[in-house]
């Protein structure tokens, strides 16, 4: 199979056959073949209903259903690991996304080798100060954290070679940064396509202050995972010798203090750099705790985890 397009959606009844039938008129114009997977994330409309019609007139169209919302990057998961295609196209349901870009995405994939192809909304359709504006500030966050240079961190529309998203793990709500995970995973030949904005033609928008929000959060987190996923007591274990060095110290003054130079002083326990030095000393403690215990869940993982590893047996 040449293609699975797999399409995460919530209460997007109106869009659903109408975008069906644009994607089944572009692959076959282009004689590929290919599957439909639409992931259903807890609708309350009438979406799953309209999926089962799809599939009964179409047997390439598939569909799978959560019992409740549990977000994109879940319903991403799902899709991803039912995909047969030889590549992968993620795109949203709400027909913001042209179906047009697939066989182009297909061919920088299939003939020029890339591992994900990212499409870039350069020209958007959307509200300025709603999405727009909040859009360009995670944009250019994301860039400065991440170290890939991609434009649009959050657009629905991409390809990525089959491979990619079977050793990639999405979970949480990191559907946002899955270049991110693969970079990490092994595969760095990611570019950028320039993909056609449409004007959102049904229902209303579901971007709002909380996924902006959760964005930067994990951001933040997908930062820390890829800086220090591999070896967390270097961060944990700097920062609780720094803290450990800093109670020490502090203990270290008190004692001289009340055994040499002022024996007839306050007690230790009553004076603030005492409880400077406790909870710089406990912090520090736990830090390294922290560190020792991430050492040995990583471990632990270490034979079941996801790499991208090439064989010589492949070529």
């Amino acid at each position: 199979m040449n293609i699975s397009v797999v399409i995460p959606l919530l209460n997007e009844h109106d869009s659903l056959e109408e975008l069906q039938d644009w994607i089944v008129a572009v692959l076959q114009s282009n004689h590929l073949s290919y599957e439909i997977l639409f992931i259903d994330d807890g609708s309350s409309d009438d979406s799953w209903e309209i999926i089962q019609k799809l599939h009964a007139k179409n047997s390439a169209v598939r569909g799978l259903k959560f019992s409740k919302n549990f977000g994109k990057s879940q319903a991403l998961h799902a899709g991803f690991e039912q995909t047969k295609g030889d590549v992968v196209i993620t795109m949203d349901a709400d027909l913001q996304d042209s179906p047009d870009e697939i066989p182009a995405l297909y061919e920088m994939i299939t003939n020029q080798g890339h591992d994900i192809v990212s499409g870039w909304k350069k020209k958007r359709y959307d509200s300025f100060f709603a999405k727009n504006l909040p859009s360009k500030l995670f944009n250019w966050a994301a860039r400065r954290l991440s170290g890939l240079t991609l434009h649009d961190f959050n657009c629905g529309l991409k390809a990525y070679k089959s491979e990619v998203v079977k050793t990639i793990e999405v979970y949480g709500e990191m559907h946002r940064y899955i270049p991110v995970l693969a970079v990490n995973a092994g595969f760095t030949n990611i570019v950028e396509k320039v993909v056609i904005h449409q004007a959102r033609k049904y229902g209303k928008t579901k971007f709002g202050m909380e996924r902006f929000i959760n964005g930067f959060l994990d951001l933040i987190t997908i930062w820390f995972i890829s800086k220090f996923g591999r070896r967390p007591m270097h961060f944990f274990g700097f920062l609780g010798v720094i803290m450990f060095i800093i109670g020490l110290g502090f203990a270290t003054y008190l004692g001289i203090d009340k055994l040499f130079l002022n024996p007839s002083g306050r007690l230790i326990a009553n004076r603030p750099e005492f409880f400077i030095a406790l909870t710089t000393m406990v912090i520090g403690t736990q830090f390294f705790v922290a560190g020792f215990l991430g050492e040995i869940i990583l471990q632990s993982r270490q034979n079941k985890g996801r790499y991208h590893i090439s064989d010589t047996t492949d070529s």
